[in-house]
Formats: structure tokens, sequence, C-alpha cells
């Protein structure tokens, strides 16, 4: 690989790291969830928390049948009712809320709107659709199922370095560069609705009488008791609010390139190790490809697999972008694209190419200190591990590691 190296003393300024291991902060994590502007410690750089943007509320109508009841067929009947909109939980790029971060995020969803959302993976797909009634007037009616859908965004928090007005430094909770987009849905409710029947401005039962289309021959023809077919705008209506197939391929999300052409890098002509602050282990990239970075002793047998650069390196709002470039195989840090939403997931290197599971963001320490936290920018999880031991893997999390595993010294060498 052809590396570019830029000025060492330009990337010791821009980095503001130094081998001195000082400590800007004790290392005790933050015991509540943080906001914006509120102090962490060195201990935080390798967490993150989710902070609410926006919510937006909307009564959804997820099961529907129009029903027609005459006067000797009143009385409670079991309508099987067809599946109008899924409601899929998902927060983030996975949508599983495999790991802390969707939890947390979700939670934070409930207490801001004052009422519970579902928060874990689940789908209104999966619920039953059969809606048992008393019909105890004739009429045409439209059996529903229905919930208020939940959506909005989110950013991370994370620790950083911020530099204040008197020109000192220190540790805060900043809106990190990821985010995106959640879904969830309240508990589904039932029941049955007839087009003169008064309801409220708004609800889910106004939301399913909408879909009767009162004014239509449908409606105000007579029928045998039972079903009734749907007319052309409730087809319509069905058509629009069906989501796309759940698994299939977003044109928004980058896919993994795997072992394709080699990417060129400008890559800083420092040397880091990425170690345990205070301890010999440090970030050892594989051999083989089919293995992952794993917690290393360095020694003159380590054949540069403890060594690392930063490449195509940018900064934003403080938030270092940068390729982890592996002197000893030549390959780039990355989370396999088939584990991006899995919790946990091992760190491995691969072929250099132009792919956001392989850049990641550093949040620093406060000058003077080389402690860092490490975050994959596709899949916005903190890189840790579970506990300190030779061999054991670097793994991402996605809330982090709460204990303060997952902040690490990017130490020159």
């Amino acid at each position: 690989m052809a590396v570019t190296a830029t000025a060492a003393a330009w990337a010791v300024t821009a980095m503001g790291l130094a081998a001195s291991p000082a400590a800007a902060a004790p290392t005790t994590t933050t015991a509540q969830t943080p906001a914006p502007g509120d102090t962490c410690t060195a201990a935080d750089l390798g967490t993150r928390h989710p902070y609410i943007k926006s919510t937006e509320v909307s009564p959804t109508i997820t099961h529907f049948k129009g029903w027609y009841v005459t006067e000797g067929t009143t009385g409670t009947q079991t309508v099987t009712t067809t599946t109008q909109t899924t409601i899929t939980v998902s927060v983030g790029v996975s949508g599983k809320i495999e790991g802390g971060f969707g939890t947390e995020a979700l939670g934070k969803v409930a207490a801001s709107l004052g009422f519970d959302v579902k928060v874990d993976y689940t789908s209104t797909s999966t619920e039953s659709n059969a809606v048992t009634w008393n019909f105890n007037q004739p009429g045409y009616y439209g059996a529903y199922k229905g919930t208020k859908k939940v959506t909005g965004t989110y950013v991370s928090l994370n620790c950083n370095r911020v530099q204040q007005g008197d020109g000192r430094w220190a540790l805060k909770w900043i809106e990190g560069p990821d985010g995106g987009n959640f879904t969830t849905y309240t508990t589904l409710e039932e029941g049955a609705v007839r087009c003169q029947d008064k309801v409220p401005a708004g609800s889910i039962m106004a939301k399913a009488q909408s879909l009767l289309d009162c004014g239509s021959a449908a409606a105000k023809a007579e029928h045998p008791a039972g079903a009734v077919a749907p007319t052309a705008k409730q087809a319509r209506d069905r058509l629009v609010q069906r989501p796309a197939l759940a698994g299939g391929t977003s044109a928004e999300q980058p896919k993994a390139t795997g072992r394709g052409a080699r990417t060129a890098l400008d890559c800083q002509a420092e040397v880091y190790k990425i170690a345990v602050p205070g301890k010999p282990l440090s970030w050892g990239a594989p051999l083989l490809a089919s293995d992952g970075v794993r917690l290393r002793p360095s020694s003159i047998f380590s054949a540069h697999l403890d060594n690392w650069r930063l490449c195509n390196v940018t900064e934003r709002n403080g938030v270092i972008e940068a390729s982890l470039w592996n002197w000893g195989n030549g390959g780039c840090a990355t989370i396999a694209g088939q584990n991006a939403g899995t919790e946990r997931a091992v760190l491995q290197t691969v072929t250099c190419a132009e792919d956001d599971l392989q850049r990641f963001y550093i949040y620093r320490d406060v000058p003077g200190s080389s402690k860092i936290g490490v975050q994959n920018k596709y899949t916005g999880s903190m890189m840790g591990h579970d506990r300190y031991a030779d061999g054991e893997f670097i793994r991402q999390y996605s809330s982090g590691r709460q204990d303060g595993t997952g902040t690490y010294t990017l130490t020159g060498v």
C-alpha cells in the first residue's frame, strides 16, 4: 500500500495528543443520564447515550375489515380483519433493539411523551388480527385494531473535550456526529365504529372511521350480514400505508465492501498503540482474516500488529474521524457488514476501502492526556472489551462499556 505521510508536527498539533498519560478527570462514570453540556469524565470517553431530538405521534390502523350487521345478526361476533399497516419497532441503522442504546432511547421517548411505548424489537404483524365485538345495532361497521405510531429522531451524546471561554479545556457531553430515526408504537386498541358514530377527532377510532368511506355506494347499499368488500379508496389507502417489505435493502445504507480493491490512504506519519490505560495490553491486529482484533502484549515479536496509523483524517466540532490502518497486516479496522447490527460483534481488519464500516470517530480527553474513546461511524457503537485479559476480543457495544473499559490511550510510539 502506498502511504502518503503528512508532517509529524501537524499530526501532533491536530490530534492534540501527548505521550503523557496525565488524567484530566477521575475515572468514575456518570451515574445518571446526561444532557448536552453536562460534565463527563475520562472514563465516559468510551460510552454514549441517546438524546431525543423530535417525536411525532399519529393514530394508525393496523388491522381493518368493513362489516355489515343486519337486524337479525346483532350480538357478539368475531371478525377476521385484514392487515392494513405494519409497524415495526426500530432504532437506527440495524433496527434491532439488541443493545442498551436502543432500549434507553425508547425509554426516553416514553418519558418525554408520558405514556408507554414498545421498547423491544416487535411488530404489529405478530398481533392476532381477529376482533371480537358486541354489535348491538344494525349498520355498516369498521372492525379495527389500531395504535399510536411514534416516530422521531435522536442523536448520540458522547463525552469529548470542549474548549471553554477562558481558553481552558473540559470534558462535556456533546451531540456526536451520529444519529438516526426511531419507530415504535403503543398498546393496540381494538373496536368497531359506524359512519354515524360521533368520535373524538384525532383518535384511533376516528382514523378507523375514515377508512369506512362513508359516502360511498358500498356504505349505503343493503348487504347481507358479514364482510363487505373493500372500496377502491380503502384498497388505495391500504397500499399507500403498507410499508416496504422488511429486510429490503435501503439505497441509503452503505454496503460492506469486503475484500475488494485496495484504497489508497492518506495516512499520518505518527504511529500509535491503542492501549488499556496504565496497562501493557493494547489492540493487536490478527494475522488471519477470520480472526479479530484482540488485546495483546507488545514485544519485539509483535511484528507491528500493535501499531496503528490514522488515515484520511477529518475533524468536525472537535471530533476526529479516521480510518485505522494496521502496520503489521496492512488492513483497516472494521465491523463486518453482516454483523453491523449485532451487539458485541468483533472488530476485524480487512482490505482498506471506501466504507463507513471502516471509519471511526475518536473522542479525546483534554490536552496533556492521551485517553480516547472510539466509535464506529456506520453502526454508532463504541469499541470496548469484556474483560482485561490477553487474547480478549475488541468488540462493539451500542452504549459502550459503562465500567470504563471502553476508554483507551492513543500513545505515539
